[in-house]
């Protein structure tokens, strides 16, 4: 009898933490019961206790609302909001205002950004040329759409990776297949092969680390040489992929209604059957002049692979060809320019012709960005030698790491669509409930968002070089339980934020930081600064000014004073309206992330963001003190405050703190600000005099004279510069 192949991996990797199948543990035995108002606290506490650690007091009720506006929607609570949830002195106050915001259509929109960040979301190529590509939006609304329906995470998980072979018949999962499109793609590199591969190697590293939480690009050279990830798995879990093609143009509309439009297309058709095929007579040499000159550009094996007859082109061929395909057919575009003369004559008095049929014309069908399987039969992938696109060793068929599955990947075709089936099972492993990654990393993203630190505290990475857990026991149970409650991230974010370890306040206690320094056993709630687009969305809505219209195309706002976009793409709104839309609809440029937002620590979108930094930089504090666009906002805030307050200055102060911290000032504060506007109105009154123009509110009440009013708009951007304005505390 031959003797068994020798293991692969040690006892220490077989034995690690993250490959163990998730298992719930009991609650832990705590002396403080009080305290503990869902299991999530009984492991908080259990560990606090461990090392003689209190809980920090609750936070207060202004503070904990404020708090979890921020998390779940994105938004501070109005000043109606917090006066209905102070009021409210039944036991189940907090809880009912939980709900209220998990029931918000805003929830989607703040939690579409955190995954966007994973699915390294973008509306343009990157590199070099970084042209737009135009359906790609319909993913953002796709994943918002998602998050407000509480669309179960593990057919989440489905869609996204196989949505179009699982579902092809629903437009949701077609457009969901976009997570693996938003790769960046350099455009005008000829070298298909290895643009080809490149592509290849994003998908696979950005599925491993947003689904498994593995970090498997060392992988792509070598055996992983600190995880039990082997070189061959790299390029098993990467021959899933190893047939997919960008799918730009996916139609949205269903059968019957599609059906429908193809019918009034055909009479159109027919009825500018002559014109167009005069137009295409006169044009057509042009085209195939000019697309041989894109051709000419490309290397040999290119050149084949385009010519070779379809019948003839090999798997490898067909991915190759579907690469080139979009760059080297001429668009009218490219050829019109050169009409001259009587040509270009008549070619306009064509196209006017054509346009007298337009009433018959049944417009465009709405469409969508993804992926799909370019064809049944993928061309085979091989181990690379170091990771190098033409340096292939083994063949390899798609299969999962080794460690946790080792056998080959059972796939089935389907039999709707033209496709491999690779992707469906790829997507089945993934979602499922004994695969022991998956939930923990959702799990973790999900108490990361919330708590600002994950329970492991590299989101992304549950190898061993990323953090140990710091309640392993908890992770397991909320795995457990997310499974259970058939993967309902809306039930996930209520446990959280209801439990006592939640409600904490942020104070500070050295006799705990002097035990647990850095907090990771949760002695105390961890203040943080919000987001860019939680700034300013919250300087927007103080203002006034905020469009909470959900959905659709992106918007483009203003560019700061003598800066312009080189690749010309960023065209600004003309309605004020659009240009003040929330955050996480403004246009997603990879070289041109909108700079108010990539001061504030935007993640770059080339690659996957499991967490931001956050800096604290001159520019941050320069770009909210001195930009035209902040001082228009406090003049908008400022013309609220008078709305709602008239011409008493206690009044304002009172309105202004409300809109701002959701709190009335205090005595102290109150003294402060009335020495401010003293000074203030008269350095305002003297450079008022002086001829100086100053911003002023639009909406100015009887009895406010301009000096205080333009020092009105200088205590409302104050406010908009503070500390406890841009944190959650």
């Amino acid at each position: 009898m031959a003797a068994a192949p020798p293991d692969r991996f040690t006892p220490q990797q077989r034995r690690y933490w993250a490959f163990q199948k998730v298992q719930r543990p009991p609650l832990p035995a705590v002396r403080d019961r009080q305290w503990v108002r869902n299991p999530i606290d009984a492991f908080i506490l259990a560990k606090l206790e461990a090392k003689g650690i209190t809980p920090g007091a609750g936070a207060d009720r202004i503070t904990l609302l404020r708090r979890v506006s921020f998390d779940l929607i994105g938004l501070p609570p109005s000043p109606g909001e917090m006066d209905a949830f102070l009021s409210d002195r039944s036991p189940q106050a907090y809880e009912k205002a939980v709900d209220r915001l998990l029931a918000s259509p805003h929830y989607g929109e703040r939690w579409a950004r955190h995954w966007l960040d994973l699915a390294r979301y973008a509306e343009t190529n990157g590199f070099k040329s970084d042209e737009i590509r135009p359906n790609v939006w319909r993913y953002r609304d796709y994943v918002i759409k998602a998050f407000n329906e509480d669309k179960p995470y593990d057919r989440f998980i489905k869609e996204q990776i196989a949505g179009d072979e699982m579902w092809p018949n629903d437009p949701d999962a077609l457009v969901a297949t976009a997570f693996n499109r938003h790769y960046p793609d350099e455009s005008n590199a000829k070298n298909l092969m290895q643009r080809r591969q490149e592509t290849l190697n994003d998908i696979t590293d950005t599925v491993s680390s947003v689904f498994l939480g593995l970090s498997v690009a060392c992988a792509r050279c070598h055996d992983h040489k600190f995880d039990p990830i082997l070189h061959a798995d790299y390029y098993r879990l990467q021959a899933f992929f190893a047939n997919v093609g960008p799918a730009d143009f996916i139609p949205l509309w269903p059968p019957d209604r599609l059906q429908e439009h193809q019918t009034k297309r055909l009479a159109w058709e027919e009825k500018t059957r002559d014109i167009r095929g005069r137009i295409d007579a006169m044009l057509e040499l042009r085209r195939k002049r000019k697309a041989a000159e894109f051709l000419k550009e490309y290397p040999p094996d290119v050149q084949t692979a385009i010519a070779r007859s379809p019948s003839e082109r090999t798997p490898l061929q067909w991915q190759i060809y579907y690469k080139a395909k979009p760059y080297i057919e001429a668009k009218d575009e490219d050829i019109l320019p050169g009409l001259r003369g009587e040509s270009k004559v008549l070619y306009e008095n064509l196209r006017k012709e054509l346009e007298s049929f337009s009433d018959l014309y049944p417009g465009d069908i709405p469409k969508g960005s993804g992926i799909i399987d370019i064809s049944r039969q993928a061309p085979p992938t091989h181990v690379l030698a170091v990771g190098v696109y033409d340096a292939p060793q083994e063949e390899v068929q798609p299969g999962y790491l080794t460690i946790l599955d080792p056998g080959a990947a059972k796939i089935t075709p389907p039999a709707r669509i033209e496709s491999t089936g690779r992707r469906t099972a790829l997507a089945g492993w993934l979602a499922d409930p004994a695969n022991p990654l998956p939930a923990r990393v959702m799990v973790n993203r999900i108490w990361h968002h919330h708590f600002g630190e994950g329970i492991v505290a590299t989101p992304s990475d549950f190898g061993m070089m990323g953090s140990r857990p710091t309640h392993p026991e908890l992770l397991d149970w909320l795995a457990a339980e997310f499974v259970e409650k058939g993967w309902s991230m809306k039930y996930l974010h209520r446990l959280m934020v209801t439990s006592s370890a939640y409600r904490q306040s942020s104070h500070y206690r050295g006799s705990a930081a002097k035990e647990n320094p850095r907090n990771t056993l949760l002695w105390r709630f961890p203040r943080q600064r919000l987001e860019g687009e939680v700034i300013r969305d919250s300087v927007l809505l103080a203002a006034g000014l905020l469009n909470t219209t959900i959905g659709g195309p992106s918007v483009f706002p203003r560019l700061p004073a003598g800066m312009t976009d080189p690749n010309g793409i960023w065209k600004v709104h003309p309605s004020p309206a659009d240009e003040n839309r929330r955050s996480v609809y403004i246009f997603v440029e990879r070289n041109l992330r909108y700079p108010m937002l990539a001061a504030l620590d935007m993640p770059d979108t080339h690659e996957s963001c499991a967490r931001r930094q956050t800096t604290t930089t001159a520019p941050q504090a320069l770009t909210f003190l001195n930009s035209e666009l902040v001082l228009e906002w406090a003049q908008a805030f400022a013309g609220q405050v008078l709305r709602a307050a008239g011409s008493g200055l206690s009044a304002q102060v009172e309105q202004a703190y409300r809109r701002a911290y959701s709190r009335s000032p205090s005595g102290t504060e109150k003294d402060t600000v009335l020495t401010f506007f003293k000074d203030q109105r008269a350095i305002v009154a003297a450079r008022l005099a002086a001829g100086e123009k100053l911003a002023v509110p639009e909406f100015v009440p009887a009895g406010v004279d301009p000096a205080h009013a333009a020092a009105l708009v200088d205590f409302c951007h104050m406010l908009l510069n503070s500390n406890e304005f841009v944190y959650r505390n």
